[in-house]
């Protein structure tokens, strides 16, 4: 079997092409929306780095398998191209990501008031994937003016920001660093 080619030489003039055949923009607000999915799911691969629980680096790696799904389902120019199955987001994804955020704020003291970023390296790190699912989750409801988006998109989207919220409080928790609130008097 011939190895494929990494290089093609077809985005040189800053086009791509969708699943499907349809060339866009390297600017177009779908690539805006996969593009982040993308980048999201490196920092995922970098924050299971720093995770020490077994239960947590599953999660992760489930996750990003899911923005692979998610980014398929972006990819895909649906004007010209059925969807494909692995393509989809189901009602049981957002359970199942509901569920790891029960289970992981169940093992998590209240809320005192907001948090800072920060504590342990992989607490930061985790914030920082927190805010680029946010921005992926942006893109996303940007790109629903224009084209249908499934509601499983958004809500998984949604979901994951929450429970990066809950894993970053975890893992300073597991770290025994206390965890920063923000001063409101703080001038």
């Amino acid at each position: 079997m011939k190895k494929s080619l990494i290089y093609t030489r077809t985005g040189d003039k800053g086009t791509t092409s969708l699943v499907g055949g349809t060339r866009v923009s390297k600017t177009h607000e779908r690539l805006e929306a996969y593009g982040t999915i993308d980048e999201l799911n490196a920092q995922l691969g970098l924050l299971n780095t720093y995770l020490t629980e077994p239960s947590d680096k599953q999660i992760i790696l489930w996750i990003q398998n899911k923005l692979f799904t998610i980014g398929s389902y972006l990819a895909t120019d649906q004007t010209s191209v059925s969807l494909r199955v692995e393509s989809r987001l189901s009602e049981n994804d957002i359970q199942q990501l509901e569920h790891a955020i029960d289970e992981t704020d169940s093992q998590l003291p209240a809320l005192k008031a907001f948090v800072i970023p920060g504590g342990a390296r992989g607490s930061a790190v985790c914030q920082v994937c927190r805010t680029v699912c946010r921005r992926a989750e942006r893109r996303i409801l940007a790109l629903s003016k224009t084209c249908e988006v499934e509601v499983f998109v958004s809500s998984f989207m949604n979901r994951l920001s929450d429970y990066l919220f809950v894993l970053s409080r975890k893992i300073n928790l597991l770290e025994g660093i206390d965890e920063i609130y923000w001063n409101k008097d703080c001038i």
